[in-house]
């Protein structure tokens, strides 16, 4: 080896001799002579000890983990082994009846306890997009970001107080992500929110693995290869960063964790939260009713070998599961249609106190797994090196007898609709018969679950037929956007909409907190939006709205190619152009009436 010291201080020699002694000769083996390629020596120990530093544990901690987890995929080992498949402690919250409105007036009560955690480690490459997910717009009515929507709740959140204090955001980023996400942050004023609300965690990568042995892989000469660990380093960087500390210092009770692009989390925050609360769950697990076969999680309570678990089933395993203990035909459906078990959406609302003391227990490395693609039926080399993976809903593998875990299950399109698909990708999972999860559904969803909220309040909502756009089915109305400013509950939306009618295409957006409707009719292709800042109050009364309207205008075939279309409508295949809505804005206080 010609690793000369002169490239190396002593803390970097140190690791050296760590690494050597775990195995790690090949790192150093191939070294040039003493005084040739210094800088990329000098990077290469860097690098080393950047990783050793982040990772809790060190490199040798990762290299023991790996070759634990190694050997135990090789032997085929079942996670599962005696356990048992039961249904979790569920709270069934799909049906929008007196319950669930008890549930979300306890969650709403307990805003200025919360914080909101955010996964956001990945850009929008797979979607067709350039930038990050966040600045992906979740509806093209009015063009609002993901980020800009996450910022309004928490604002919302806050305006509903008793004692307004800011929601502190967290959002984990990657090297990907990181730099346009600050950007995007300040290019916008924080969308309102304040600077110091918002604490900003980097996840970093990890060394991949080239063999059972555990030998860190190597790009080239003087670099490793690097991947994700996954969004479970958000549980890594709340410990060692210390925000999980501070926040249960600072009275925060529950974090609520949520993904990049689903604009439909907030909805279920109330209530979930309201059912953490009540039920005293360290470990609510938000789900929606799953599709036999559909490639979602499971929750599942595991009982055997002594213990007892609430954990999230990966839908690959969940099958031999099945059919290994309570149901030989596999996942079928049960008799309402649904997997045997609720199916995880990963929105989380964890108590903080639960947290914290699992964090200082773990040091916030939790559940690793790897899942080495073999070449060969022995199993003895990859086809590619791989690596350790976390994933955020595995936290309740680290629970004790002591710790309480429970699923909250609510309507899908009320609480759930990723945006992760291109066009291309999106139409072929429809074709097959599964959920396309694209930007044009994710839209179509948000505006389904405003929809739902203006039924609830007992208005007469007629829905538009659906359609395709480029192979994705899409409703095109109505088109319901209920500001988190206007509303955060079902309770809210009662007070403020009474009667009245929207039809076909219409479109409706309401932004403001003290803006009433009764008896308002929007006809069919028609639209209102109505904007008011705080203390204007704004009242429409028997009012029938008719005008030109927003239309949805399929691009076409020569748009869909052009460097001039911006991404953000690609990636749906549409755009929606103002004809002539109804748009009354009110900037002063004052008491005002629409006509």
């Amino acid at each position: 080896m010609n690793c000369d010291k002169l490239t190396a201080d002593k803390g970097e020699q140190a690791l050296i001799e760590e690494l050597l002694n775990a195995g790690q000769e090949h790192l150093f083996a191939d070294w040039d002579a003493p005084g040739v390629n210094n800088d990329q020596k000098t990077a290469f120990l860097q690098s080393l000890a950047h990783i050793n530093t982040s990772y809790p544990g060190g490199l040798t901690g990762y290299i023991s983990n790996a070759r634990k987890l190694l050997a135990e995929a090789k032997a085929g080992a079942n996670p599962f082994e005696g356990l048992t498949p039961e249904q979790p402690d569920t709270v069934n919250l799909t049906t929008f009846d007196a319950t669930y409105d008890h549930y979300e007036a306890l969650g709403q009560n307990h805003f200025s306890k919360t914080a909101v955690v955010l996964v956001a480690g990945g850009l929008g490459e797979r979607l067709g997009y350039s930038g990050i997910k966040l600045d992906i717009p979740v509806e093209v009515t009015e063009t609002t970001p993901y980020l800009a929507h996450y910022a309004a709740c928490l604002k919302a959140m806050e305006a509903r107080m008793s004692t307004p204090r800011p929601v502190p955001f967290i959002i984990m980023v990657s090297d990907d992500t990181a730099a346009k996400t600050r950007a995007s942050l300040e290019a916008n004023g924080f969308f309102g929110l304040k600077k110091e609300q918002v604490h900003i965690l980097k996840q970093e990568l990890v060394p991949a693995i080239a063999d059972n042995d555990g030998h860190l892989a190597l790009k080239e000469k003087y670099k490793l290869i690097l991947k994700p660990h996954g969004h479970g380093d958000i549980h890594m960087l709340m410990h060692t960063s210390g925000l999980a500390a501070r926040l249960e210092h600072d009275g925060i009770e529950h974090l609520f964790f949520v993904q990049d692009t689903n604009g439909q989390a907030f909805n279920a925050l109330p209530a979930a939260l309201g059912v953490s609360v009540e039920k005293g769950f360290d470990f609510n697990s938000i789900a929606v009713n799953r599709i036999p076969g559909e490639a979602c999680g499971a929750l599942t309570k595991l009982i055997g070998n002594g213990n007892e678990l609430t954990l999230n089933v990966e839908y690959n395993r969940l099958d031999p599961l099945l059919r290994a203990t309570v149901s030989p035909e596999g996942d079928v459906p049960n008799a309402e249609g649904f997997s045997l078990f609720p199916g995880n959406i990963n929105i989380l609302v964890i108590k903080m106190s639960s947290y914290v003391q699992i964090l200082n227990r773990t040091q916030g490395i939790i559940a690793e797994f790897v899942n080495p693609k073999y070449a060969d039926a022995a199993k003895t080399a990859f086809k590619s090196p791989t690596r350790l993976e976390t994933m955020m809903q595995d936290l309740p593998k680290l629970f004790g007898p002591r710790e309480k875990t429970g699923v909250s299950v609510f309507d899908r399109k009320w609480a759930f609709s990723a945006n992760k698909n291109n066009i291309r990708d999106a139409a072929a999972k429809h074709a097959a018969g599964g959920p396309s999860e694209s930007g044009a559904t994710a839209e179509s969803d948000f505006y389904h679950a405003g929809r739902i909220k203006l039924a609830a309040a007992g208005m007469d909502v007629e829905t538009a037929e659906e359609k395709l756009i480029l192979g994705i089915p899409f409703t095109p109305g109505p088109r319901v956007v209920l500001r988190p400013a206007f509303a955060m509950t079902l309770a809210e939306v009662r007070e403020k909409i009474k009667g009245g009618k929207i039809s076909g295409n219409a479109t409706l957006v309401l932004d403001g907190k003290n803006i009433t409707l009764e008896n308002v009719e929007i006809a069919g292709g028609s639209a209102l939006v109505v904007r008011a800042c705080d203390g204007a109050n704004v009242t429409a009364e028997n009012l029938t709205v008719e005008n030109g309207g927003f239309e949805l205008v399929p691009l076409t075939d020569e748009e869909q190619t052009s460097a001039a279309t911006p991404e953000y409508l690609k990636l749906r295949g549409y755009r929606i152009e103002n004809r002539a809505a109804q748009i009354a804005e009110f900037k002063k206080p004052g008491e005002y009436t629409i006509s």
